[in-house]
């Protein structure tokens, strides 16, 4: 009880400092459409991934003790499908779907972190819905079911872009299985794309889990290993990696048996992997214990990529008023010459005849500041806009890139970067941008050690006994470790 109510203070903090410290500045300047906080708020997920047929929702089916999802050979169901806990109906009773929302309820309801999604578009939302059952297995975590990836299928047959409604979904989940059958032990077009491309973008290699699924089908040990080597070949060059990514092997019982007994072939081999299905339930049911770890990267990552983009107007604002001081000062200087020039020109050329010294001085006055006016609105204007342009197309020159995360946080915001430059001609306050920086730079800087800290202590916390933890962070706000300040109950 005790640990749990630490997990869930500290979860609480963590949530609270990203929306009062990074979000103000994630929206404000268009790092991002929705609060940040939207996509941590709610339950651990699981992202359920593979191609079609592979067995995705007999799994889940498996797991859940009850045919939630439909199945088949065929492609079956082209939604994505949020599968999370209702104990309004008793557990005691059969395993059933309590509830069904559809995408327009998910997309605009607060209580949930799919508020992103709603840029796909209607047709997306038609595909994408709620089911809420009364499992317990689903008491701590939330699955996401997913449409079977195709070979020929484009972004005009499905009508939204998958590969993006699939890196958004993995962006925000806590575990990414990705399923594989032995009939496509290789990788069709959208899964290649998504395993090579997709996910290491949006997520990170510890959160992926490869499943071989439906073993079962194998018609003897040999032909299961050999299925296993083809299935290792392909992800090794999908990858690029020289060493082989974990990959889990199950089936569902469930499915065999109402498949009825297979004829010829030594299926005894299946007796030795039940610890492998045993072992994929324990790694979805740890969703939940790294959330927390999850929550801490996620702040991290979004406090030096955010810190990275307002550091990068930042320099671009000091370039340009730099810029501007130095041509204001030429602009003067010009204006004094070209003054000076025009009332010796009318002393000596005796033009105005008999006027006095002062006269003289204020007609070349006159000129000058002409001149000067011209040079501040007309010339100073182009060459800005010149200066402008010469920035925009070569970005990398506003940040020093001095190492390898310094460079990956860069290609993480550069488009924020060139969008709101562009979006703003580089008009925008260096006052209020230095002000959102700090707060940003506390969290980045500070926020993350401590958050870290709290969670080498939770480590320690055994669940018998009352925890102190004395800790504090952000001035002139909330710590993100308050919530262990004092005694947990």
């Amino acid at each position: 009880m005790y640990r749990q109510n630490y997990i869930n203070s500290l979860r609480a903090e963590l949530v609270k400092m990203v929306s009062d410290y990074l979000s103000p500045a994630a929206l404000h300047y268009g790092y991002s459409d929705v609060p940040l906080e939207t996509n941590i708020k709610w339950r651990p997920l699981v992202l359920v991934l593979g191609n079609y047929s592979s067995g995705k929702s007999t799994l889940i089916n498996e797991f859940l003790g009850a045919d939630i999802q439909a199945t088949g050979q065929a492609p079956t169901d082209d939604s994505f499908t949020v599968i999370t806990y209702d104990d309004s109906a008793s557990t005691a009773e059969n395993v059933r779907v309590v509830e069904e929302r559809d995408g327009k309820f998910l997309l605009h309801d607060p209580e949930y972190p799919f508020e992103t999604l709603r840029k796909h578009g209607q047709r997306f939302a038609s595909h994408f819905r709620l089911k809420k059952v009364n499992a317990t297995f689903l008491e701590t975590l939330a699955i996401i079911d997913t449409p079977g990836m195709l070979d020929s299928i484009t972004e005009r047959d499905r009508g939204y872009d998958y590969q993006e409604v699939i890196g958004d979904l993995a962006q925000i989940a806590d575990l990414v299985l990705v399923v594989f059958d032995p009939h496509k032990a290789g990788t069709v077009r959208e899964s290649y794309i998504s395993i090579r491309e997709t996910l290491p973008a949006r997520t990170f290699e510890d959160r992926l889990l490869f499943v071989l699924n439906r073993i079962d089908e194998c018609a003897s040990f040999a032909d299961l290993l050999q299925v296993y080597g083809t299935l290792c070949w392909n992800l090794s060059q999908i990858t690029g990696r020289k060493d082989i990514p974990p990959i889990c092997l199950t089936y569902s019982p469930r499915a065999m048996l109402r498949a009825g007994k297979r004829s010829g072939g030594d299926m005894s081999f299946l007796g030795h992997l039940e610890n492998q299905r045993e072992e994929l339930k324990r790694a979805i049911l740890k969703a939940p214990r790294h959330r927390l770890d999850h929550l801490a990267t996620f702040v991290e990552t979004h406090g030096e990529r955010l810190g990275h983009f307002l550091e990068a107007l930042m320099n671009y604002r000091r370039r340009l008023n730099k810029f501007r001081w130095k041509h204001t000062f030429i602009g003067f200087l010009v204006s004094l010459l070209l003054g000076a020039s025009a009332t010796f020109g009318l002393m000596i050329s005796g033009i105005l005849g008999g006027m006095d010294q002062r006269m003289l001085l204020g007609a070349g006055g006159g000129a000058a500041l002409t001149v000067f006016f011209l040079w501040s609105t007309l010339l100073m204007k182009r060459r800005a806009a010149r200066f402008h342009s010469r920035v925009l197309r070569d970005l990398d020159k506003l940040t020093p890139l001095e190492n390898q995360t310094r460079r990956d946080s860069w290609q993480a915001v550069k488009g924020f970067v060139y969008a709101y430059l562009e979006k703003t001609s580089g008009r925008f306050s260096l006052a209020q941008t230095k002000k959102e920086f700090g707060a940003v730079k506390l969290v980045r800087d500070r926020g993350a050690t401590e958050i870290r800290e709290a969670l080498n202590e939770l480590a320690g916390l055994k669940d018998d006994g009352i925890f102190v933890v004395d800790s504090t962070m952000l001035p002139e706000g909330p710590s993100p470790t308050s919530a262990a300040g004092g005694s947990v109950t």
